[in-house]
């Protein structure tokens, strides 16, 4: 019998009203604005009134470094918060939106995967609530903003050349990463090269997952830089007056979504910053308003734990006061064995000295993650191509590093596929053992941050980087931003730089080509080696295997 695709699955699934999943989360139905029966803002005067109500427990779902097609991040959390439920606990998901880029380009949709997925699939991996589509106009209105003052009396002194803000599409489109706009004469404003990031690049979405309510959306809104003047002063939102607007745009935006499980426990989805680029965790509205409603909330970060798990530690729970109390690392065979030196192709074949060869990625990430204090657990992602002597190395592998590794076959079973995994992620959370700390203090320059991130959880010998940046991280420091984290935008596929150089490689270099600086999200983006903000397509885009049938259902959405 044919496997069903995801989509075909989550289109079989029994969604209940979303007003019943509200009531099952504690929302009622006055506090839910529907976007139709299956999903909903939850309304920001209720979460005012009811925030703090619980102090649930703050679970982080991270993984190994990364296959292409990811190792189930999404869908362990989904599983794991079914898993549960099944086991009787009040526990609440949050989750990233998906962006279209992957959805149409390589990786396909972010809404989980087999029998744990968020629901509605199809709605969530495309328009959904029109969260991307508000910061993407936020975002370009203030490049038309400061287009139309280069155009008139540029009061502000603005120089074009240092111009900082580009444009921003919800696509990989690499002929739009470096542009010239202007052009056609006078009428049609300042000729000045500029580009495109893709949607979930811009700072306004870190900011949007950063936000705690709408004044502080309107704060960091404002305490953009946008650019500079010809004295290279520093010009900021708030001088253009554009906050104001902008906030206008994300007023509705900023109420966070709520979903269902295909068995109808609630989720929240909010935000959606990729981490190999971005800090890739979902919002702090979200994560907030769910640990007030729920004993246990399960969260992911983007990429592999070097990444995700990184941003999520020194960014999102620093800014935000949040203090995780255990950590779930999702790791695959097939992941372990292409870091082990197994063709892509290969990878459902067992290969017992690739797995133990690759399991050096894994005990990067463990120990990795044990600097941050947080107890830890493996969840492997069981494929039906995995055999029982695969999961036997993972499970030893572990055991001689002091942590648990648990088999789970949510993608299969559900819920019930990952109870044993919610068994013991209860027991890790309730023995209060989590001692969190970040990685590095505000006081640090942002260079040994930055440094400090590659030796420490890269594996590297140092960064490297020219004269250029070199200043460039000086004269940010001189401008008061240097208690700001930074944000390392890197390949997912390495600790290095290379995406070739698999496994767990030790005492490369990591070449810093570009920084820059979001004040608004109060982070430093540090772009290493060749990583781009505005991803292209593949040669064969997923977006080929998509189309909608005489019935109106959408077929090949992952």
């Amino acid at each position: 019998m044919a496997v069903k695709s995801d989509i075909e699955i989550a289109q079989a699934a029994t969604l209940k009203p979303i007003q019943d999943i509200g009531e099952k989360a504690g929302i009622p139905a006055d506090a839910l604005i529907p976007y139709g029966n299956d999903k909903a803002k939850i309304r920001a005067d209720f979460i005012k009134a009811n925030g703090g109500k619980k102090k649930g427990k703050l679970i982080l779902v991270t993984a190994v470094s990364p296959t292409p097609a990811g190792e189930g991040k999404t869908t362990t959390t989904v599983g794991l918060g079914d898993g549960l439920s099944k086991i009787g606990k009040d526990a609440m998901i949050c989750l990233r939106e998906p962006s279209l880029g992957p959805c149409f380009g390589m990786k396909g949709g972010a809404a989980g995967g087999g029998y744990a997925q968020v629901v509605p699939m199809e709605d969530i991996n495309l328009h959904f609530t029109g969260d991307f589509h508000a910061i993407g106009a936020a975002h370009n209105l203030l490049a038309a903003l400061i287009d139309n003052h280069l155009h008139w009396e540029n009061q502000l002194d603005i120089d074009p050349r240092q111009v900082t803000w580009r444009r921003v599409v919800d696509m990989n489109d690499r002929t739009l990463r470096m542009i010239t706009a202007g052009l056609g004469g006078y009428i049609n404003g300042v000729v000045r090269e500029t580009g495109f990031d893709i949607t979930v690049a811009s700072e306004i979405m870190a900011i949007f997952c950063l936000a705690t309510d709408l004044k502080d959306l309107e704060k960091r809104l404002a305490s953009i830089v946008l650019g500079y003047t010809y004295d290279h002063e520093p010009v900021t939102v708030g001088q253009l007056g554009a906050e104001g607007a902008m906030t206008a745009l994300l007023k509705d935006a900023l109420q966070p979504n709520l979903v269902q499980t295909m068995e109808n426990n609630p989720a929240l989805m909010h935000g959606g910053p990729f981490a190999n680029i971005a800090h890739g965790c979902n919002s702090v509205v979200a994560t907030t308003t769910a640990l007030g409603l729920a004993d246990y909330v399960i969260t992911e970060a983007g990429f592999g734990a070097d990444l995700g798990a990184e941003k999520f530690f020194n960014i999102k729970c620093r800014k935000a006061g949040l203090s995780p109390d255990a950590t779930v690392l999702v790791a695959t065979i097939k992941a372990l064995k292409m870091h082990g030196g197994v063709p892509k192709t290969e990878l459902t074949i067992e290969n017992v000295d690739a797995l133990k060869a690759g399991c050096k990625n894994l005990g990067r990430h463990i120990r990795n993650l044990g600097k941050f204090g947080v107890p830890i657990v493996v969840a492997i992602n069981r494929y039906t191509s995995d055999t029982d002597a695969e999961c036997a190395v993972i499970r030893d592998y572990c055991k001689q590093l002091g942590v648990e590794a648990i088999e789970s076959t949510h993608w299969a079973n559900g819920g019930a596929g990952a109870v044993e995994l919610a068994e013991h992620v209860v027991e890790l959370c309730d023995k209060g053992a989590a001692q969190f700390r970040t990685l590095y203090s505000d006081e640090l320059s942002l260079w040994d941050k930055a440094q400090r991130i590659a030796r420490e959880l890269y594996g590297a010998e140092d960064i490297i980087a020219d004269k250029k940046v070199r200043d460039q991280f000086r004269e940010f420091e001189t401008m008061g931003y240097g208690h700001y984290p930074v944000c390392m935008a890197k390949t997912q596929s390495s600790f290095s730089t290379d995406p070739l150089l698999l496994g767990a490689p030790s005492g490369h270099h990591v070449p810093i080509r570009e920084i820059r600086l979001a004040a608004g999200a109060e982070f430093i983006v540090v772009i290493c080696g060749a990583i781009m903000t505005m991803p292209g397509l593949p040669r064969k885009p997923a977006a080929d295997n998509i189309r909608v049938d005489g019935e109106g259902r959408i077929e090949g959405l992952f």
